[in-house]
């Protein structure tokens, strides 16, 4: 008779869990390739945070006191400078990649939605437009010079106004030159939008949108500029 075998499947093997503190240093190591004064900026927020609590504490004689209170502030004012500092590292990291926009908006947490795939591209430049649904309407972000992008804007909303009759529908330049908004800029221009759709409107735009399509365009390598902040819930313990 053969013998059933005994062996065991092997355990999966565990997910190494990232600490917060690694997040952290990751950033300042992506940072410092871009922006080499940042060890010295955060180093004075942190012991001017501190110096400030000695201070005050000398004045209103509590200087333990203030001075240990003057600690946790002056590490939140330090990660909060590198946070900033990661985020344009970041940014620059990825400015001037075909597909740089899509990477800035799809940092966009809640309320919208952007597809991976520009909707329309010049073959030739490589301009492209990207679309985006919320609660606003939709919004066309065309990546390229102003000179060039304005008219396939203009293309694109037409088309997509032939569809979707009465529908908000927003442009908006990513880039550098005059009246364009930079990448580092761009989710909060479109955060800003003011809500006129209901959630049901949303989702029966979406469903007539997908009818649309897009075009295949791969993202730039980088790094996502929200990741480059620390961890707040790791750095409670949660």
């Amino acid at each position: 008779m053969a013998r059933e075998s005994t062996n065991s499947p092997a355990p999966a093997a565990k997910v190494k869990k990232v600490r917060w503190y690694h997040q952290v240093w990751q950033a300042y190591q992506m940072t410092r390739k871009y922006d080499p004064s940042v060890t010295w900026v955060v180093l004075a927020v942190f012991v001017g945070t501190i110096a400030l609590g000695l201070v005050i504490g000398l004045l209103v004689h509590a200087v333990v006191y203030l001075l240990l209170l003057s600690i946790p502030f002056a590490v939140l004012g330090a990660m909060f400078v590198l946070g900033r500092k990661a985020e344009t590292a970041a940014y620059t990291q990825i400015e001037g990649q075909p597909g740089a926009s899509l990477a800035a908006l799809r940092t966009i947490r809640r309320g919208w939605s952007f597809p991976e795939e520009p909707v329309a591209v010049d073959p030739r430049t490589q301009d492209a437009i990207f679309r985006g649904l919320g609660r606003a309407g939709i919004v066309l972000v065309g990546e390229g010079p102003t000179h060039r992008i304005a008219k396939l804007l203009e293309g694109e909303r037409k088309r997509t106004a032939r569809l979707l009759s009465g529908v908000p529908i927003t442009l908006i330049q990513s880039g550098n030159d005059e009246g364009q908004v930079p990448l580092r800029k761009l989710p909060r221009a479109v955060q800003k939008l003011r809500p006129t759709l209901t959630k049901q409107e949303v989702a029966e735009i979406d469903k007539r949108l997908r009818a649309l399509g897009g075009v295949k365009m791969p993202l730039p390598k980088g790094v996502d500029p929200m990741r480059a902040r620390p961890d707040r819930k790791g750095m409670r313990g949660r």
